[in-house]
């Protein structure tokens, strides 16, 4: 079981007396509540897009190991209780970014999309050209944590995402980040982790 360090607990504490989340499903608020305590973003109780039915769907993949694939190395990085895939350093991408004329992040997606298969739980945070290639591939996903930052179609593709009928996790406006993708997976795994 996971020990919480004060500073944490008092975080949570002060997070809560701000934002009212009780109108959400217990899955639902634990992912708010971390990427609201992972952003110091209240605002993320407004915008966040949450389906307690694919947050459900994305912890029992999680619990059968199912992959966590990453759009780029700072997201994979946040989960740290978990491995994350994440293709955007591999040689292949940068010569399948150069060959298509796309982003290294949307060439590592694809890659990804290859290896890995149906069923993975799929976290984008940095990129959004990666989730516009998520999309574009139509992948059989057990989730898709789509929360990429941005001023060039962040606001545009996680509108996308909200509307594909894919499970998802997503947010509207330019606002995201690894930091936020990854708070989002964490929230299922600390989940799993405490045995709720």
């Amino acid at each position: 079981m996971r020990r919480i360090h004060p500073i944490e607990a008092e975080s949570y504490r002060i997070l809560r007396s701000l934002v009212d989340l009780s109108r959400l499903g217990p899955l639902s608020r634990a992912v708010a509540e971390r990427v609201i305590h992972a952003s110091a973003d209240p605002e993320y109780a407004r915008t966040l897009v949450l389906d307690e039915a694919a947050l459900e769907d994305g912890l029992r993949a999680l619990r059968r190991g199912a992959p966590l694939v990453a759009d780029v190395g700072m997201a994979a990085a946040g989960v740290t209780a978990r491995e994350a895939l994440c293709f955007v350093a591999d040689p292949r991408a940068a010569r399948l970014a150069a060959e298509l004329g796309i982003t290294r992040s949307a060439a590592g997606i694809r890659l990804a999309a290859r290896e890995v298969g149906e069923g993975a739980v799929w976290m984008v945070g940095g990129a959004p050209t990666a989730l516009s290639e998520l999309l574009r591939l139509r992948v059989d996903p057990a989730l898709v944590v789509g929360l990429p930052v941005g001023f060039v179609g962040a606001a545009e593709v996680k509108a996308r995402l909200a509307k594909s009928g894919l499970p998802a996790v997503t947010n509207r406006g330019p606002k995201g980040g690894s930091a936020v993708a990854a708070a989002a997976v964490n929230a299922l795994i600390y989940y799993e982790e405490d045995g709720k």
